[in-house]
């Protein structure tokens, strides 16, 4: 039997749906972890705005992911496995996973539509397909310990299983995938080596604009925003890369599009996401908005929230003005956030 553990170390792979923990650990983790019964859950929710990494590798690599998850599952002793989609990722490949799946004691998992963005954290996850409210879990325990029924769980994205068939097999090429989106003319899904900074990630798809321009990397919602001289770093977490034109976008409208995304995907569960996003709302309606007010709502926000959503609500608009609109002589350089 391969050992595939070594195999992980040795490739130092890194979890692909954001987070970005050591794949290697997180197994190790669970299979130290005392338990009857063990499961492993395939993370297909993709519900990040921009990224479409997942689905492409469902569309056009369901064998390798299925593959990771009998890997991951015979070496944890787990059974069954769950491939937890999201609605529209179900309709369009239940029945080819099934296909695959066989008689493999793997369940396709339909995500409810109303589990929404909030429903990709991994014990939101849980939670949703125990049944139960659709919120995150207090940590610890941690899944690897206390997951799935209380039962020890590895979660992994759907890319990071499409790895670990590759480093099984001796295939891996330290290769990950990167959704392009934004105003460029080649959009897509590219696979290039994870080394490649942002920059050559754009020139290399011939996407680099003749125009001044900024990025958002990591998701169209939480992703951090650099600007054209800041892209001479490697692309993490979710490995998406959005690019905007510098003059075709008002920055009040770019803001209040990813604050109403998080307004509109809050769980409720903790007062600072519920009524932080809400209140943010309101202060970029108004005619002249209260801007330390709303600095001081995306300071409650990063400290208090309970989970990543509600922290990660400031990513974009704080680095939108630092690196930004600070550099802009246009008047709306006076926010200070």
């Amino acid at each position: 039997m391969i050992n595939i553990l070594e195999k992980l170390k040795d490739s130092a792979l890194t979890g692909r749906g954001g987070g970005c923990f050591n794949t290697a650990e997180k197994w190790s983790l669970v299979k130290l972890s005392e338990g009857v019964e063990k499961y492993v859950i395939c993370n297909a929710s993709e519900g990040e705005p921009g990224v479409k990494k997942d689905r492409y590798i469902l569309e056009h690599h369901a064998g390798r992911v299925i593959d990771g998850m009998k890997i991951a599952m015979d070496f944890l002793g787990a059974s069954p496995g769950i491939v937890y989609l999201n609605p529209d990722y179900y309709f369009k490949f239940k029945d080819r996973l099934k296909k695959i799946i066989g008689p493999t004691p793997i369940k396709v998992f339909n995500k409810p539509r109303q589990a929404g963005y909030c429903g990709g954290e991994e014990t939101s996850a849980l939670n949703t397909i125990e049944g139960k409210r659709t919120e995150p879990r207090f940590r610890p325990p941690y899944p690897p310990t206390s997951g799935l029924y209380g039962c020890p769980t590895l979660v992994n994205n759907v890319e990071t299983l499409y790895a670990v068939s590759l480093i099984a097999r001796n295939e891996y090429k330290k290769k990950r995938f990167y959704t392009l989106s934004g105003d460029i003319i080649k959009d897509g899904v590219y696979e290039f080596p994870e080394s490649w900074t942002i920059e050559t990630v754009l020139k290399e798809t011939n996407n680099w604009p003749n125009f001044e321009f900024f990025v958002q990397v990591g998701g169209d919602a939480s992703g951090e925003i650099l600007n054209h001289d800041q892209l001479k770093q490697e692309v993490t977490g979710s490995a998406s890369i959005r690019v905007y034109s510098v003059i075709k976008y008002d920055p009040i409208t770019l803001i209040k599009g990813w604050i109403d995304f998080f307004a509109s995907e809050s769980c409720g569960k903790c007062t600072p996401c519920r009524e932080g996003t809400y209140r943010l709302h309101e202060i970029l309606n108004n005619k002249e908005p209260d801007w330390e007010m709303f600095a001081r709502i995306l300071d409650t926000l990063s400290d208090t929230s309970f989970c990543g959503l509600g922290c990660s609500v400031p990513n974009a608009v704080r680095s939108y003005v630092r690196n930004v609109l600070n550099n802009s002589h246009e008047s709306i350089s006076n926010i200070r956030l």
